[in-house]
């Protein structure tokens, strides 16, 4: 069984948090379907979940509600554990690569604050 954290800044917020709680309440309660799915699943499908492309080892949990679509972006820290550090609302038709540029700079930060402990 996965766990999946939410990355949380030096100052303590949470971004995944906080796009989730602007989200409508059946867009968020469809989000958290998927992040249960990915959670209790061996391995999820990858309509929810895969490697993005062209990355340095960012995944994207995928959300369809109607005709809004989610990415939530983030990185396998070990086999059973997923960070997500980034959401967006997806407009195009691949997620824009400053968008992908800001979750590799939270994964580097991540594991840069994790090791100096």
């Amino acid at each position: 069984m996965k766990e999946i954290h939410f990355y949380r800044t030096e100052s303590g917020s949470c971004p995944v948090e906080e796009f989730l709680n602007s989200l409508p309440s059946m867009q968020a309660q469809k989000v958290v379907w998927v992040l249960r799915l990915i959670e209790e699943v061996e391995v999820p499908p990858t309509l929810y979940f895969k490697k993005s492309a062209n990355t340095e080892d960012i995944w994207e949990v995928r959300v369809q509600v109607e005709t809004d679509i989610f990415r939530l972006l983030g990185f396998i820290e070990d086999e059973q554990v997923i960070v997500l550090n980034h959401a967006i609302q997806k407009t195009t038709v691949k997620i824009p690569s400053q968008e992908l540029k800001i979750a590799e700079s939270r994964k580097l930060n991540y594991l840069n604050r994790k090791n100096a402990l």
